[in-house]
């Protein structure tokens, strides 16, 4: 019994020479790194995926929220200016100067809002790609040749009873 348990217990102690990611852990981290990498690679890896078509949505959808996110990060830091140049009794900006200070307030808090809502589409973008290399991934080695294959066709059997045949046919 001594025997035994040395055994098992020299098993559990034994580390693993190395890690090894799998393939759609490897698109996955190449699209972390790079945005649209893991859509290429799976591209370049499976002929019949053709995924290379996304990366410039993935691009333009990036761009389009980092420009949001930069336009209002800028016009949010402009009423903030302006708010306090008011309360301080500073320079107006003329851009500014049409609205009161309750109106500079509520345009600062919505921009404020605007800046989040940005970086919240800025990273569901990036994350999406992430997850959408690695769920392609998983079809880049599935085999969708016409060599598997299932049939159901009528039949009727030799007692006059109707059936159904299913034939399944791996060549």
């Amino acid at each position: 019994m001594l025997l035994s348990f040395q055994y098992f217990a020299q098993d559990s102690i034994l580390p693993k020479d190395s890690f090894k990611l799998s393939y759609h852990q490897k698109s996955m981290l190449a699209s972390a790194l790079v945005p649209g990498l893991g859509q290429i690679r799976n591209s370049h890896d499976a002929p019949n995926l053709q995924a290379v078509w996304k990366v410039p949505l993935i691009y333009s959808g990036l761009g389009a929220a980092g420009y949001f996110l930069i336009s209002n990060q800028q016009t949010q830091l402009s009423l903030k200016q302006e708010y306090t140049n008011r309360t301080n009794g500073g320079n107006l900006n003329p851009t500014w100067a049409p609205y009161d200070d309750q109106a500079v307030l509520q345009l600062y808090r919505q921009y404020l809002d605007w800046r989040d809502l940005s970086i919240l589409g800025f990273a569901a973008i990036y994350l999406f790609q992430i997850a959408e290399a690695g769920a392609a991934a998983h079809f880049v080695h599935f085999d969708t040749s016409p060599d598997l294959s299932w049939s159901i066709t009528p039949q009727v059997l030799p007692t006059q009873y109707v059936g159904a045949r299913l034939q399944l046919t791996i060549r």
